[in-house]
């Protein structure tokens, strides 16, 4: 499920300077190309395809970097005066997120030497700004980047950039299986599945737990015998009812065969729709979340595709994500804190220690008592993201949160659980979170930030709000009533 990508470094320049002047462009390139790859602050490969100085070079560049599936990206940088009239063809026809470097390769000026030739052979100050207004006529969404590019920040910025094209690339080609419709009278995980196809990219489909349920009897026990092995080397058992635990090993080989079968990158089930299974996944899911597959609870597919979609903006990060809810408050005075759970269903991939696989009742869906994975969730700074349908459109809302390790202990919770406190504060992070709509279900990641998912709101063109620590109400209200002018459809 996991794509290696790169992005198209194409600096910009013309004929009128003279090979010589095109040498040195060039020879800046490659410098600066070597010096962003071997920065670890940039995550993905930066490939140089050279200095573009005519319309068809750079319509072909835009052409090829179309049709590559590698290609999660284009990143320009004029050198010298490119005339920006020779961009349109190219610029017109690219599909691919786009960033302009507002950069030059020397730091300082030469104030002893400076003459006519070096002011010819470095106009980035004059081309950069050329090449932006063709952007902003053309009405492109792109980002900008300005400062010199040995600077840490610099640096830093291109690599939250291409996270951000990294998550619409694989939006643009993801795919959602759903198991069942979702819970029933549940508002906010209704949606739009062809305005989300539409805007995100999103494939979501339906497919009857009745096929899971027969992949799940044709799992030979030399199947789960692996799986369990599996497990045993991940975590902690503390359970002798080893059948319910065998039990969730034939749905997990059952739902990665559906999800490998079907190209899927996320999926979502449903406790009101579990006909021919004995249990609702619960480590079954939580094993496959940490493998890299999105998943959404109760038929939630947003959620279920966006924490797919944050899993390939994370490449190479370790800090975890997982699909999360908000499930009740602890309001003592200077201590209030919100505790994130589920029945079952989150991610071991952020919790604090080795995970442990137990047994015990769900209390709905009237099936057999699940194994799942119970642990308690890493501390440190992190990120809720939810994706919510307002009716044409697609709102993110990002909000900034502090992890803690629970106040007390909760001996007789047996799920995945964890405390955070919200920024500003806990009333008013709450408040603004309900005014915009946030929904109960969200993914929360201690790697991504609140710059990464508003990339990718941006590149994808929907609505981004963030909660954070300067948020007040009224500011919130004033986002959302221009957003609803901004974004009406």
């Amino acid at each position: 499920m996991t794509q290696t990508y790169e992005f198209w470094f194409v600096v910009g320049s013309q004929h009128l300077y003279g090979p010589d002047v095109l040498n040195e462009v060039n020879i800046h390139a490659k410098i600066i190309t070597d010096e962003f790859n071997s920065d670890k602050n940039i995550p993905f490969k930066v490939v140089l395809k050279g200095v573009a100085t005519t319309p068809d070079e750079i319509k072909n560049i835009c052409i090829e970097a179309n049709s590559s599936s590698k290609c999660a990206g284009i990143i320009t940088w004029m050198h010298t005066f490119s005339p920006a009239k020779m961009w349109i063809g190219g610029l017109s026809i690219l599909n691919k997120p786009y960033l302009h470097l507002n950069t030059q390769f020397n730091r300082d000026l030469p104030f002893d030497t400076i003459d006519m030739n070096f002011m010819n052979t470095n106009q980035s100050a004059h081309g950069d700004r050329e090449h932006g207004f063709i952007t902003a006529r053309m009405r492109m969404k792109r980002k900008i980047i300005c400062g010199y590019w040995e600077d840490a920040v610099f640096k830093r910025r291109i690599g939250v950039w291409m996270r951000g094209a990294v998550g619409a690339i694989t939006s643009r080609h993801l795919k959602v299986m759903r198991l069942g419709d979702n819970m029933r009278y549940v508002a906010v995980t209704e949606g739009d599945k062809i305005q989300a196809e539409k805007d995100l990219g999103w494939s979501v489909n339906t497919y009857g737990v009745g096929i899971l349920a027969n992949l799940v009897d044709r799992v030979t026990d030399e199947e789960v015998d692996k799986k369990i092995e599996e497990y045993r080397s991940k975590y902690v058992f503390r359970t002798s009812n080893i059948y319910s635990v065998r039990y969730q090993a034939r749905l997990e080989i059952a739902l990665e065969k559906m999800i490998t079968e079907g190209g899927f990158n996320a999926y979502t089930d449903t406790f009101e729709d579990l006909y021919g299974l004995e249990q609702l996944p619960g480590l079954a899911s939580q094993n496959l979340m940490a493998k890299g597959i999105g998943f959404g609870a109760e038929g939630d597919w947003k959620t279920a595709a966006l924490g797919a979609v944050m899993i390939a903006m994370s490449s190479g990060l370790e800090k975890g994500l997982s699909f999360i809810e908000d499930y009740t408050y602890h309001f003592e005075k200077g201590n209030e804190a919100v505790l994130g759970a589920h029945m079952l269903e989150i991610s071991p991939a952020i919790a604090q220690n080795k995970a442990a696989i137990e047994v015990h009742p769900l209390g709905i869906g009237g099936k057999d008592d699940p194994a799942r994975l119970v642990f308690v969730g890493k501390e440190g700074d992190a990120i809720l993201v939810t994706i919510v349908d307002m009716g044409g459109r697609f709102r993110m809302i990002a909000h900034d949160v502090h992890v803690i390790s629970p106040i007390k202990k909760m001996p007789n919770l047996p799920v995945a659980s964890l405390m955070w406190k919200p920024e500003p504060d806990m009333i008013t992070g709450n408040e603004a979170w309900i005014y915009c709509g946030g929904a109960h279900h969200s993914v929360i990641s201690y790697d991504l930030t609140a710059e990464n998912m508003r990339d990718f709101a941006e590149i994808m063109g929907i609505e981004f709000i963030h909660i954070n620590k300067i948020t007040t109400i009224d500011d919130i209200k004033n986002q959302l009533a221009i957003g609803d002018v901004i974004w009406k459809t």
